[in-house]
């Protein structure tokens, strides 16, 4: 049976068909602009599904999710496969390209490419590409995906592992201006943000001098040198000190995450239930999601009433930080961190200082390879060994490192003022996709003659 010819839309049914209908619009913005869809301005390639035998030391790199890193692709530490025979060009990543994590709990991080020579696409990415680069401006386009971060985080689906289709993205809606405006909405971002990058330079400094001084301290505090007085004191010897794996400095346990589509597990719950996102401070006292009682007896959710030492065994953050913390109170933890509630023979607050104080060996010795998202095999974290003195040494080294470290609070409100640039970067972008960064000329030709052009090509 011959296949019915496909009807030829006029430009002005395809700009009726790709503009927002005014009902749907999120907001108002100015008249000159256009509210329409992704998909009738870019288009977006999915990624090649590569297989670990692939996997080469050395030929073209390949981007994967854990490349993405704050904003850009970063192929340092990348795998490498051989030149494709088929289809390449789909695949191929060139500078300037947006890539976007479809799946995980990274879903809707980006980054552009902004290196000269060629990569490759892997699977669970898509490149965000524009149709016709005279008509949109690509940091345009950048930046508004910054913003919708979020929201598209939100669209994602899948329960515990979130996904979105390119095709769910297509969809989002974007405010199209004059191609005059987009570059000076650019120019607009890019100078706010300039002077919010200078002032958060100044603060990791003084973060980074304060980290260095920490670890100073702690190198003190796990040779023995922060106690020798009090050792000499009390006649103890420093061979006291004993070195003990971690799977020995008490009970372990790991966690899961209850079915996000079943109500009775979240509404209304009061239980504690902590992810890597929560692990932002040395205690965690409160969390952003909680579940109830029913989540607890009925899912693999594990339910600890002790304190405890917190470790985050898989996450992207991993490749910045080993992340540990306490809690006190009683909490649940999703699959992704495992638990150690101490014996009566370690100190929770020794425990957690030797934990940062060692981290780095700790990435270095426990870090699983090969890896999509970056991983600490448990059982090798298990079996690293700290050194351990007796309880009351212990306890004498947490009272001197309370005293020590106690002068340093201050760097919470340098912490603060750093996730404040980031708010206000947001609320920068807000207003940039709204026309009020005061950068608008209503006198430009309405962006509905841009979006005919693009539209009209084929």
């Amino acid at each position: 049976m011959a296949k019915k010819k496909q009807i030829e839309l006029t430009i002005e049914e395809k700009l009726q068909n790709a503009l927002v209908p005014k009902e749907e619009q999120p907001y108002k913005i100015p008249n000159n602009w256009c509210w329409t869809y992704f998909k009738d301005i870019f288009y977006i390639e999915n990624g090649y599904a590569f297989k670990k035998i692939d996997y080469k030391k050395q030929g073209i790199p390949l981007v994967r999710i854990s490349n993405i890193e704050n904003g850009v692709i970063n192929i340092d530490e990348c795998i490498y496969v051989d030149k494709l025979e088929k289809n390449e060009e789909r695949y191929i990543i060139e500078k300037g390209d947006l890539l976007i994590a479809l799946s995980g709990a990274t879903t809707g991080k980006n980054g552009v490419y902004n290196l000269d020579s060629i990569s490759y696409l892997n699977q669970r990415i898509g490149n965000i590409k524009i149709k016709n680069k005279t008509k949109v401006v690509s940091k345009y386009r950048n930046y508004y995906i910054a913003l919708k971060n979020e929201d598209i985080l939100n669209l994602a689906y899948g329960g515990a592992q979130p996904n979105i289709s390119p095709k769910v993205i297509s969809y989002i809606t974007i405010p199209l201006p004059p191609i005059k405006e987009q570059q000076r909405i650019v120019n607009r971002i890019e100078s706010l943000f300039a002077k919010l990058d200078r002032a958060k330079e100044l603060i990791e400094n003084t973060l980074a001098q304060f980290e260095q001084n920490k670890m100073a301290i702690l190198h003190k505090a796990f040779t023995g040198e922060l106690t020798a007085k009090w050792r000499k004191e009390k006649g103890i010897l420093k061979d006291t000190w004993k070195s003990m794996a971690l799977e020995n400095c008490g009970t372990w346990s790991g966690g899961g995450t209850p079915s996000m589509s079943c109500g009775d597990y979240w509404e209304n719950g009061n239980i504690p239930w902590i992810t890597s996102k929560d692990m932002k401070n040395i205690y965690i006292e409160k969390t952003q999601k909680y579940i109830t009682e029913k989540g607890v007896e009925f899912s693999s959710a594990k339910y600890i009433d002790k304190p405890a030492i917190l470790f985050v065994t898989r996450s992207g953050i991993l490749r910045r930080i080993f992340p540990v913390c306490m809690v006190k109170i009683p909490f649940t933890v999703n699959q992704d961190l495992k638990v150690l509630v101490p014996s009566k023979m370690v100190c929770l607050e020794y425990l957690y200082w030797i934990c940062i104080y060692k981290s780095n060996k700790i990435l270095g010795t426990c870090m699983k390879s090969g890896t999509t998202v970056e991983s600490i095999s448990t059982d090798k974290l298990k079996k690293f060994k700290i050194t351990v003195p007796t309880i009351e040494e212990q306890q004498e080294i947490v009272n001197i490192l309370d005293k020590l470290l106690a002068k340093y609070n201050k760097i919470k409100n340098l912490e603060q003022q750093l996730e404040k640039i980031e708010l206000l970067k947001k609320a920068i972008l807000a207003k940039a996709f709204r026309g009020e960064l005061g950068t608008n000329n209503p006198d430009e030709e309405s962006a509905e003659n841009l979006l005919k052009e693009i539209l009209a090509e084929k």
